[in-house]
Parts: C-alpha cells; structure tokens; sequence
C-alpha cells in the first residue's frame, strides 16, 4: 500500500506531510533491521505494507460486528435490569428501607339476648420473630438462633423447623412464645435487643365471661360449646387463609360461633408503613390505613335460663353419681334455642391465649369427653320421644284416625318373638291419645309394623315421614359439629349386616329403639314443630348482628326448613295426647305448674349390660306455646323417673322468671 494523495492515509492517523517524509528515509535504516519492535521485516516498505494488510476492512467490519453485538447485549441487559425487573427491584429495595405492619382489627364481642357481654378482648404480648430481618450471613443467623433458644427455652432445632415451616411467609411476625405477661415482655426485649428481627408482639386475647354478674359463683360452663375459642392457625390452614389477610401470628375461631361467625366478628386489618435501619427495627411513620373492626354478635341464648338449666342437670348428675347429660330450649315460634347445655362442660379460657400440653391431656384423656357438645353431636335411640312424629304420620296417611283402638295385653307375639308394652298385663284398650299419654307399645306395633290382618305404615313410609320432621340430616344450626343421626333401611341392613328386614325391626323402629339414631336437637325441634302447627325452623343461636361504629342490628329472620308437614288438625290430636301425658300419663309431675304443658316420655335401651337413658320433651304453655324443653340424661334409667322431674323443676323457675319474680 502507497503513502500518497498527499499523505491522505498518513493524515487519517493524525501525522502531518512531513512526517511521512521523515518516515520514508527512515525505513533505509529499518531494512537493515532483522526486528522491529517485534515485527519481521523483509525489505523497504514492507511495514506500510503491515499495517494496511492488518487493518483490512474484512477485519475492520468483523471488529465492528463485534462491538454492536456487545452494545447490544448490555443494552438489552440494562434494559431488563431497568424497566422490566425495575420495578422488583424498586420493590426490594423498598423492602428492605420500608415495613409493612398490618394493624390488627378489633374482634367483634358476643351478647346474650338481654345484653350480657360475654366476651372481652384483653392486650396480650408475645415474642415474634420477623425472619427477613435476619442477618444474611450463616455464622451471624446461627449465632441469632442460638441466643434466641436461651431467651425462649426453645431448642435450635425447634427454631430452625418453625423458620423452615414459616419459609414463604419471611415478611411476617412468626410468634416464638405468646400470652407473655407485661413485665416477662419487657425483660424479653430488653434481652433480645441486640438480635435482630425479634419485636414484642402487641395483639389481644379473647377472655370469655361468666356471664351475668362480674362476681358470678362459678362460669357457664356449659357456654363454651356454644361460643367456642380461638386458637392459632396451622401452617396448613395458614397456606388457605394468606390471601384472605391472614397472617402466621393471628389465631382463627376453632369451635363454636366463634368458628361459624369467623368472617363477620374478625374485621378487617388496617395497614401501617414504616421506614426501617438495616437491623429492621421502626424509625418513623410513613402512611397509615386504619383498621375496621369486627362486628357484634347478640345471641338469643339467655344466660340466666342456661346457667339455670346447667345447674338443675349437674345437681342430678352428681347426686346420682352419673357424668353425661344434654339439654335444649327453644322458642318454637321462630327455632331460636334460648339455652343449650351439654355435660360435662369445659373452660373455654383454658384455650384462650394457647393452651397447656397438660390441661389439653386432661380434656382428651377424660372418658367423658367434656370437648364434645352432645346436645348437638350426640345421637342415641330416641326411645319414645319419636312417638309422636310415629302417631301423626299414621293419621296422616289414614291408618288411624283419633278412634281407632288396639287392645293392649301387654305385648305382641309374632312367631318365636314376643315384643313387650313396659307395663306387665298391659294398657287395655288404647286410642292415639292414650298411647301418647302411657306410651303404649302396643299401638305402635300395629300402626309401624301392623299386626295380623292390620297394616301398618312400613319402614320406607316411616322413615320418609320421620325425615320430614328432620331425622337423619343436619338441621343447620349456627354451631359446628352437628350430627345428622341415622334412619334404618332394608337395604342397608342387608348391606351392612348381610341380613334381611324382619318385622321386628320395624316394630323396634316404631318405637325409637333399634338401629335409629337422633340427636336431643332433633328431637327438640320435632317437639317444637308439634307445638307450633307443624313447621320446622332451623334452630340458631346467633338473632342479630350489631354494626359497632353505628350500633345498627341486622336481626337474622327465621328460616323455614318445612311447612304443613303434618295436617294442623292431626298435629292437634298429638298435641292433645301430649298433654294428656302431663294430666294423667307418665309426664303427671308437670301437672303441678301453674301453667299448662305437654310432654312425652322416654327411655331408650342401647346396651344389653347398661342402663337405658332417660329422655323427656315437652312444649308450654300449652294454649299458646313459646317454650320448648327437651332433657336427656345419659344412663338415667327412666324418663318419667329421671328427666321429667329436672323439666319440672326448671319450668317451676321459668314461670317465676318469666314473671319477673326470679333472677
């Protein structure tokens, strides 16, 4: 290649005219030269030529190619990091400057039907953990742990596996030790001051009240299967529950209405955003959304009937050395129960706050069960407390009418098997009334099973009409842990006990004993359907929702499950034999009230080596009812020796109540 053109090329290097001159008579020096700064030369000119064979414009575009793909790629690169994954790491980096920290609503309260508060929220403080404040580093996060096992009592080990459970939710409060007492908490923060990411967590505690009076002599206990207790959330129910607000620290209603009205007593919680040092700890207030908190609850439970009615029942209890034992009170003009006990009861405080490993035992090793509400989950034979949905539903289909008689002997013999009346000799010549009354087997044979040339309903037409009166289904009462009991079928016996359907066993269905199972709710609301006309309501617990800001009450309508299931003139000729139970049958104790009532006894055999239990249900006044009252004592032998007397007495205090005469 030529130095020419006026030293064009020499120019586009920046060297002048004469430069290239001087080069020129330098080079006679270079050609003696084997080496030149590393470069062979061969003779005059030849590293002109070098250059310009080094520098092809093949080279010059490669060199180029190069030099876009590289700006190319750090521009795409920039541009991922800036605006695709900028905002992320905006939102690290806030992250890591700001806080979040949810401010909690307050629990909604709960109210008998006269205005008795019988929940509180009390502060309660517990030692969190924030694991995205932890420390980075392995030998510094080890070093937090270990000191925070001496703090806590916890071992490494449990810590690290709560860490580990907790992984996804690294931003929130993990509760290490809660219900601390004020000064525990303030000697805890004080020694985990320098650990970073551990806080004193402020929340509430749900205390539960005796109910009415501050210095009452002794809890409810029975209350607690209605209102229930909080508990903390498990990490399974946490994964459901996180994108509803729920946070690891929080606790979640577990039984009761505090189960069932979760979402209307919880609130909804306000947000606080702070900025934070490195170690995470507040600095100042950035902005702050308040929370809204939980709405009211008013019951139509009356404390003072329930303390009442779980007094009259644990006295029995005790005084005839037995354990278990149920009751319902309802309003049958709306389904609204106005008490409801189960026996044994429990504290619901004990789970208030998290509970003793020791005290849980306790409740789970009692043969008892006193966490178990049998007035709503327990299912029995009914005995002849079904006796009445039995009478209707064959005056309903015309079996019977309120003349028709069977002779009472004392029983039936069918074949090898002889069916027996309670009473030796018999009953002699019985009507529906009388058989509601004296609770005469022998007429339910005959109208269940039928007897010689006499047919009877059947076990398909009884146990259709017994699920009208809402036998073997979940009435749906606002409380969790309803059973829905049992109604025997030919098919599932053949099913379940590879046998066929014997008449035997519908004249043992006709009479509540056998394979049939219901629940005291049950057979109180069937009760309340015959007092009322024939409608079965849902019953409920909860009657009105109270807005707390406003004070305005939701009251919550009945709901009607069935209407006209029986005919209201053959509902009358129950109701009428009902009440001949009380003036001269086996409920006559009641007959001393200065009231009218109607009842029906019973006593249902479910071990060949244990006492029957002893069932009673009733409704009063009888003219125009507005209580309903069904008892069950578990092993009591007799209703009309057992539950009939603990109904009296109750209903003695009632009327004085009721007339304002007793508290």
């Amino acid at each position: 290649m030529r130095i020419d053109d006026e030293g064009k090329f020499g120019l586009f290097f920046g060297w002048s005219y004469e430069d290239l001159q001087q080069q020129d008579t330098a080079e006679d020096w270079m050609q003696e030269q084997a080496l030149v700064d590393g470069f062979i030369v061969a003779e005059k000119g030849s590293i002109t030529r070098f250059i310009g064979s080094s520098l092809s414009t093949t080279r010059l575009r490669g060199l180029l190619v190069i030099l876009i793909i590289a700006f190319s790629l750090l521009a795409v690169k920039l541009t991922g990091l800036q605006i695709v994954q900028g905002q992320s790491y905006l939102n690290l980096a806030e992250g890591n400057r700001q806080k979040m920290v949810p401010i909690l609503s307050e629990r909604g309260q709960i109210y008998d039907a006269g205005g008795i508060q019988l929940t509180k929220n009390i502060p309660n403080f517990s030692l969190a953990l924030t694991p995205q404040d932890l420390p980075r580093s392995k030998d510094e996060r080890s070093r937090v742990v270990t000191k925070l096992s001496i703090i806590t009592g916890l071992t490494e080990d449990q810590l690290s596996e709560l860490l580990d459970r907790y992984g996804n939710y690294s931003y929130e409060s993990i509760i290490l030790e809660e219900d601390i007492p004020y000064e525990t908490a303030l000697k805890l923060l004080t020694a985990a001051a320098d650990l970073p990411g551990i806080h004193i967590h402020l929340g509430s505690k749900r205390l539960y009240l005796s109910g009415d009076a501050p210095n009452a002599e002794s809890p409810i206990y029975s209350l607690s299967h209605v209102i229930g207790y909080l508990g903390k959330l498990k990490p399974g129910q946490l994964e459901d529950l996180y994108q509803q607000g729920y946070l690891p620290s929080d606790s979640i209603g577990l039984s009761g209405i505090e189960k069932s009205y979760e979402s209307v007593l919880r609130g909804t919680y306000g947000k606080r955003r702070t900025e934070v040092d490195v170690r995470g700890k507040e600095q100042f207030l950035i902005s702050e959304q308040p929370p809204t908190p939980g709405k009211h609850l008013q019951l139509s439970i009356d404390t003072r009937i329930q303390r009442k009615l779980e007094k009259i029942l644990q006295d029995a209890l005790d005084k005839n050395s037995l354990h278990r034992a149920a009751a319902v009170v309802a309003d049958p003009r709306d389904g609204s129960i106005i008490a409801i006990v189960s026996l044994p009861g429990f504290d619901n405080n004990d789970f208030s706050g998290g509970i003793s490993l020791d005290t849980y035992n306790s409740y789970i090793s009692d043969p008892n069960n006193p966490l178990f509400n049998r007035a709503i989950g327990g299912t029995y034979p009914s005995g002849s407390t079904i006796k009445p949905a039995i009478a209707a539903s064959a005056l309903q289909e015309g079996i019977i009418n309120q003349n028709t008689t069977f002779l009472s002997t004392g029983g039936i013999q069918v074949g090898d098997w002889f069916f027996p009346d309670w009473l030796a000799g018999g009953h002699g010549r019985t009507n529906v009334r009388k058989s509601l009354a004296d609770s005469v087997n022998t007429f339910y044979y005959y109208i269940g099973g039928g007897y010689k040339d006499f047919q009877g309903l059947g076990v398909d037409m009884i146990t259709s009409y017994l699920r009208r009166f809402g036998f073997a289904e979940r009435l749906g009462i606002d409380i969790p842990g309803e059973q829905s009991g049992f109604l025997p079928s030919k098919i599932w016996k053949e099913e379940a006990k590879n046998e066929r359907w014997y008449i035997g066993d519908t004249y043992n269905l006709a009479i509540g004993q056998g394979d049939i199972l219901v629940t005291p709710l049950q057979i109180a609301m069937m009760t309340a359907t015959m007092a009322n006309g024939g409608t079965l309501y849902m019953p409920r617990v909860v009657q009105s929702i109270v807005d707390p800001t406003s004070g305005v009450a939701q009251r919550l309508e009945p709901t009607i499950l069935r209407e006209h299931i029986i005919d209201p003139a053959y509902v009358e000729i129950v109701r009428m034999g009902m009440r001949d139970c009380v003036t001269a049958g086996s409920c006559a104790r009641l007959s001393l009230l200065p009231f009218s009532a109607a009842g029906k006894t019973g006593t249902a055999q479910w071990s060949s080596s244990k006492t029957p239990h002893a069932w009673f249900t009733s409704f009063a006044p009888y003219e125009n009812p507005e209580i309903v009252v069904t008892i069950l004592v578990e092993e009591g032998d007799g209703g009309a020796s057992m539950s009939a007397p603990l109904a009296y007495e109750f209903y003695a205090w009632w009327w004085q109540y009721r007339s304002g005469l007793a508290s």
